[in-house]
């Protein structure tokens, strides 16, 4: 059977990644003179705290060439899926990792996605594993997927993004000054960008989201969608209701974003990830 492996940046909680049987490479999270391995050593529950205690923003950093080596060592058969190359180093260091491996048994793809929407990826790609599905024949089929992974998340402050050098000084003071609630989407390119800049309560920007995803229509892939969240269950279990009532979707899950995506997002973002056919 064909192993697949993600990045932590996945998002997937520890029951998905064992009922999936997905092998997870960790990112770090450097913060007050220490560096910690995500998913492992940090959550993000952790993280807000110690920025809180610490008073600074933390940093991220790829897992190294030598990590992904000793991953993929004695691994017969893999299909690793990475985060998008264009907001990390980690996809280039899996190629030059897989450099000397079989490239139709060991294959890396840039999901150029994000969070639950590289979940989405992965878990498809183990159904299909255990289907009996080579190396090969799952990356050609996650490849022709890529475009169809929609993800999209409200970010409740710009602090994070600011200060992680993502918006301006002008962006953050105006969302600041008149209460807006940016609507981020990952483009088709792999990059990051404002779908919508919403004023108002918090609740009409999760409702935005749930009308986007109800346009589709009929093209919605209806095998499952992620409630993703950076510490506000509340609204993910409002937002996964709101889900359930629309009865679209064979399987809605919920989780909770690790300390590489909360590292650079913040407290009380979440979004909605799923895919078209």
């Amino acid at each position: 059977m064909v192993s697949i492996f993600c990045d932590s940046t996945c998002d997937l909680s520890a029951e998905l990644v064992q009922r999936f049987s997905i092998k997870i490479i960790p990112l770090s999270v450097f913060i007050g003179g220490n560096n910690y391995l995500d998913g492992i050593e940090i959550n993000s529950s952790r993280l807000f705290q110690l920025v809180e205690d610490k008073k600074e923003l933390p940093k991220t950093g790829a897992p190294s060439v030598e990590s992904y080596r000793k991953a993929f060592d004695g691994v017969d058969e893999l299909v690793y899926i990475g985060i998008s190359s264009k907001l990390s180093a980690s996809y280039q260091s899996s190629l030059i990792a897989l450099e000397k491996s079989d490239p139709q048994k060991k294959i890396a793809i840039d999901s150029l996605n994000l969070s639950s929407g590289i979940g989405l990826l992965a878990l498809k790609a183990s159904d299909m594993s255990r289907e009996g599905k080579t190396a090969y024949e799952i990356s050609e089929i996650i490849r022709q997927d890529l475009s169809k992974v929609h993800t999209s998340f409200v970010i409740d402050k710009l602090d994070y993004l600011h200060k992680g050098g993502r918006c301006s000084a002008v962006e953050h003071l105006a969302a600041s000054l008149l209460k807006i609630r940016p609507v981020i989407e990952v483009k088709p390119d792999g990059t990051l960008g404002v779908r919508e800049k919403l004023g108002g309560s918090r609740k009409k920007a999760l409702l935005s989201m749930l009308e986007e995803l109800s346009s589709h229509g009929g093209t919605l892939d209806s095998q499952r969608v992620f409630v993703t969240h950076c510490a506000c269950p509340e609204d993910a279990e409002f937002l996964a209701e709101e889900l359930r009532r629309l009865a679209i979707f064979e399987e809605i899950l919920i989780t909770e974003a690790g300390s590489v995506i909360a590292s650079h997002c913040g407290p009380k973002t979440i979004g909605i990830l799923y895919m078209t056919k």
